[in-house]
């Protein structure tokens, strides 16, 4: 329960207004049910014959013996006056208001705790989402893509159908029930002490039963988080499944899945539905020992109760039971919801790794030059990149080359601080960029990768993606020094044709062309082209060429390249081999120096 009332204290404060209104409301249908069950008891008199006349009025006063006392004393003037069934029907019928009003007032509670509920919600998926784009990259290595999408999915979705469904009950069910003890406890101190004994134990045995609910609640939430991994990972490798002939070891993986799902999931439902039964059956024992105890002290004479008023004193105890029930059957749905918050949290409460300097400075364009001092970086303990120095004039185009997992992408990824530097600086015209506001630092810089990354979206809003306040000719530009205009005009809506997802319905130098018409549109001082050309045929990579080209016209640019061809007009080569530049120069100077670089370059020539 602890962590669960942690849960509402994390999110419940925005919502102080409905949860006050719903506690009002609560609170009023609580006594009204108090009023319908006790104006049971003159019904029962009259029907048994036991009534007492009441000729005296009392003078009005805030106790039970007044009000009773008068209450009977227009009882008997209206029954003297009219008989005894009139009475019966009168009665009747102010229970039926009091009723009336206990569900009317029920009913707006209710509808304040859905806007709780619903608020609290969107809040968490919010938070969710928000979180997701401010981790850092690191994060999402560690992390199955699966199991991320099935925290904010499966687990929110299991958060709202235990945790907050449960919210009602927790917010009416404890009012309900401390009224009616209070009301049971005026009527007779002795039983209600009696009822204050017995219950506790039967909430204990609840509670032991309702534990074991969360570790194997936790292990369905994973389980569920790796079945959305396989399917993640089909649906991004059908081609080479079907290539492969491997549907058979997919289907194989995905059905021992879910079989593991199933088991576990069997495990959990079996003690979820053991909740009602073994309330129902704990709740009929403490009413039978209730009638047992409260029986004998009537027939012994030794009670404070009458008979017509130790029934509606077990009336009043029966409304209790429901609403323990459900608070019952809440505990267990709420360990369930609390397996599914654990993992949200290692979203929600994540460390930011990269963040942002307090008093960070501002900067709105490179003036001087890029420097990268001394650097180191490494993953754990694999080393990527050993004290590497290079100086970036502005205006200048360095192209990166060597051999895959040499560091030249982890080399430019430190720039926007994707990651940030074990050891040594970057420096952007003098200050160090952990110094500067990082939503400037990356306003400077404008990416081309291998792979387009493009989104389910309108070509004219994938160009224009991140650049605030634009207009169609000035995309229509940047299509154009992109050499995309012409592609673009032909498809069936033009510009406002969506491209499906990841851009699976153009081609490959299609969605290059697009990427690079975004990184014009932008217009950043700093270009990183990361193998932009690599995956493209030859028409297509003579398309992008000339649309890079275009786009590094007075731009600082840095390249990393595979095929040698494309940067031999780079103002400086460095070349990477195990975290290290190990030469540099241009491309002539490279050539003569007879080293690695040459050894790539005739390889690629043969």
């Amino acid at each position: 329960m602890k962590d669960f009332f942690k849960i509402l204290k994390r999110f419940i404060p925005p919502y102080k207004k409905q949860l006050i209104l719903n506690f009002l409301f609560n609170l009023l249908s609580a006594l009204f049910t108090v009023f319908s069950v006790t104006m049971m008891i003159p019904i029962l008199e009259i029907l048994f014959e036991m009534s007492k006349d009441v000729n005296e009025l009392m003078p009005w006063a805030m106790n039970l013996d007044a009000l009773k006392n008068n209450v009977y004393y227009y009882i008997t003037v209206f029954k003297n006056a009219n008989g005894a069934g009139p009475v019966l029907l009168m009665v009747g019928f102010f229970v039926i208001f009091t009723t009336l009003l206990k569900v009317g007032f029920a009913y707006m509670g209710a509808c304040q705790a859905v806007l709780i509920r619903n608020g609290v919600v969107k809040d968490i998926r919010e938070k969710i989402f928000s979180k997701i784009l401010r981790l850092a990259l690191p994060f999402f290595s560690e992390e199955r893509k699966g199991d991320i999408i099935s925290r904010i999915t499966g687990d929110v979705t299991e958060v709202e159908n235990s945790i907050m469904s449960s919210l009602d009950m927790f917010l009416k069910n404890p009012v309900i029930i401390l009224v009616l003890l209070a009301s049971m406890l005026v009527m007779s101190p002795s039983l209600t002490l009696f009822i204050f004994l017995v219950l506790p134990i039967a909430g204990f045995i609840i509670g032991r039963v309702g534990k074991s609910l969360k570790k194997v609640s936790r292990e369905g939430q994973d389980k569920m988080g790796e079945i959305l991994t396989v399917v993640e990972e089909t649906l991004g490798g059908l081609r080479i499944i079907k290539a492969f002939n491997a549907e058979k070891k997919m289907n194989a993986r995905f059905y021992s899945e879910l079989h593991d799902y199933k088991t576990i999931m069997n495990r959990l439902m079996r003690r979820r539905e053991l909740a009602h039964p073994l309330s129902e059956l704990l709740g009929t024992i403490v009413i039978i020992i209730v009638v047992w105890y409260g029986g004998t002290l009537i027939l012994n004479k030794s009670s404070e109760l009458s008979g017509p008023e130790f029934i509606a004193y077990l009336a009043i105890f029966y409304q209790i039971i429901n609403p323990a029930k459900a608070f019952t059957t809440a505990l267990y749905s709420i360990q369930k919801g609390l397996a599914s918050m654990d993992r949200i949290d290692k979203i929600l409460l994540a460390d930011i790794t990269i963040s942002e300097a307090t008093n960070a400075q501002t900067v709105n364009t490179l003036k001087d030059s890029i420097e990268y001092r001394n650097i180191s970086f490494s993953y754990e303990e694999k080393i990527v990149l050993n004290k590497v120095s290079l100086q970036i004039p502005k205006g200048k185009t360095i192209a990166l080359v060597g051999q895959s997992g040499s560091g030249k992408t982890t080399f430019v990824d430190l720039l926007p601080r994707f990651y940030d530097v074990k050891d040594g600086q970057i420096l952007i015209d003098g200050v160090d960029i952990r110094h500067l506001k990082l939503h400037d630092l990356r306003d400077l810089m404008g990416n081309v990768n291998q792979e387009a990354i493009l989104f389910n979206d309108t070509i004219y809003n994938n160009i224009a993606f991140g650049v605030e306040n634009t207009s169609m000719p000035e995309v229509i530009t940047a299509a154009k020094v992109a050499n995309a205009h012409d592609f673009i005009i032909e498809t069936e809506h033009g510009y406002d044709t969506v491209i499906g997802d990841r851009g699976s319905k153009l081609s490959g130098g299609q969605r290059q062309r697009l990427s690079i018409a975004r990184a014009i549109l932008k217009n950043p001082p700093i270009l990183i082209l990361d193998e932009a050309t690599s995956a493209l045929d030859t028409e297509s990579e003579r398309l992008v060429q000339d649309a890079l080209e275009n786009l590094m016209k007075n731009r600082t640019s840095v390249v990393i390249a595979h095929r040698l061809s494309t940067v031999r007009n780079a103002d400086l080569i460095c070349v990477f081999h195990e975290g290290e530049i190990v030469e540099r120069g241009t491309h002539e100077e490279l050539i003569e120096l007879d080293g690695r670089y040459k050894r790539l370059h005739s390889m690629q020539m043969f």
